[in-house]
């Protein structure tokens, strides 16, 4: 069997989530499967240090483009006229809109098909991307021949939004990477806070200007918890301006608290550990995800969560993390203060935070597509020999 793999975005530096997920499931299945050849189609980058090798039966095409669409409606077609896969895995969401190969698409979420969710003040790229997926995924959701998302909420608002029977929607959950530990060496540890400038004690949270992330509700409760609890330990932030918290704080009239305020940009892949595991807590309360990844990240890092009670976080958290009201400040703010007053909780959920990744990784994931590969491909020689001999 031959199989395609759309990693577009695979070798950017500054990687997305779904770029990873598409990067580990790549991984994984080059440990699994020897037999099968596989090409994986990606765009340029200059991330090397990150990425995936080519192996006896994997091997990797570079395809250029101008943007992500004529990339994906374009080159990668005109591609796979060429190379004639048996199959097509687009890993992020959209796929090309004409061919005939038989596609499985994963669809990690549909929350661009929901404007309130679309950032604020987005730039001219992130609004084409979210018009752009919002035009092509309906098509791509009709069109393939499976689907596959990440949780079973998001497989429920998928199927529901589009009148889909429960076949045609298969759950593979992701994962966190292999290099989500806990960082217990001083050198490395005092190496990331030097680099980012970090606060000896510090709650993290993981930003950025979509209004699902829910920055304000976070800053309020993070108001309120400084009035019950002075000694708080400082808010690390990551992926927000200074123009933009500026605004958020000024908004909401909270200006007061910004020198407890510490924004840290963008964080380098590798540093993520370190960063969790120097945190008090990590909070995460946000109003929609199609699965959390950051919060198995934490888990696996010895680091305690704070999630919200809505959308899929609950599932992926189980037990091991503290629920909070996404849409009341106080309800978060009564989480974080009591991880910082009692401690027997706060080790009771480090614990059950390392038991809950157990259960998701991303070798079983990579079978669990890998089997979807098989059906879709002896479906599809039973389809041929149907026309054959009637």
């Amino acid at each position: 069997m031959k199989i395609a793999i759309e990693a577009q975005r695979v070798f950017r530096k500054k990687k997305g989530g779904m770029d990873v997920v598409a990067l580990e499931t790549i991984k994984h299945l080059q440990k699994i499967d020897k037999e099968n050849e596989y090409i994986i189609y990606a765009a340029p980058g200059d991330d090397k240090s990150y990425a995936i090798q080519e192996t006896s039966n994997f091997k990797i095409k570079i395809l250029k483009g101008f943007t992500y669409a004529d990339w994906e409606q374009v080159w990668l077609p005109l591609q796979l006229l060429k190379d004639k896969p048996d199959i097509l895995h687009c890993t992020s969401n959209t796929a090309p809109l004409i061919g005939s190969v038989p596609k499985v698409v994963t669809v990690h979420d549909i929350i661009y098909l929901e404007k309130r969710c679309w950032p604020v003040n987005s730039n001219l790229y992130q609004r084409f991307g979210n018009y752009y997926r919002s035009w092509v995924v309906p098509q791509v959701i009709r069109n393939a021949a499976q689907i596959i998302t990440v949780s079973v909420f998001e497989k429920k608002n998928i199927s529901s939004y589009f009148s889909l029977d429960e076949w045609k929607v298969k759950v593979v959950p992701n994962a966190a990477n292999e290099s989500f530990t806990r960082v217990a060496d001083k050198e490395s540890l005092d190496k990331v806070r030097k680099k980012y400038t970090l606060p000896s004690d510090y709650i993290l949270f993981l930003g950025n200007t979509e209004p699902r992330k829910n920055m304000r509700n976070l800053i309020k409760s993070y108001s309120l918890l400084l009035k019950k609890y002075s000694d708080a330990p400082d808010l690390v932030v990551t992926n927000i301006s200074e123009e933009i918290l500026s605004s958020i704080l000024s908004e909401i009239d909270r200006l007061s608290i910004r020198n407890k305020i510490c924004l840290v940009g963008y964080v380098d892949f590798e540093d993520l550990p370190a960063l969790y595991s120097l945190a008090e807590f990590f909070i995460y309360p946000s109003l929609r995800e199609g699965f959390g990844l950051p919060l198995l990240e934490s888990m696996a890092c010895g680091t305690p969560v704070i999630t919200s009670s809505v959308s899929s976080m609950p599932e992926i958290a189980g037990e091991a993390a503290l629920l909070a009201d996404p849409n009341n400040p106080e309800s978060i703010s009564e989480a974080m203060l009591s991880y910082l007053t009692n401690v027997s909780l706060k080790h009771e959920k480090i614990q059950l935070g390392y038991q809950r990744c157990k259960e998701y990784t991303w070798l079983q994931s990579a079978k669990n597509i890998l089997e979807v590969y098989h059906s879709l491909h002896e479906f599809k020689k039973a389809a041929v020999l149907k026309v054959q001999y009637g």
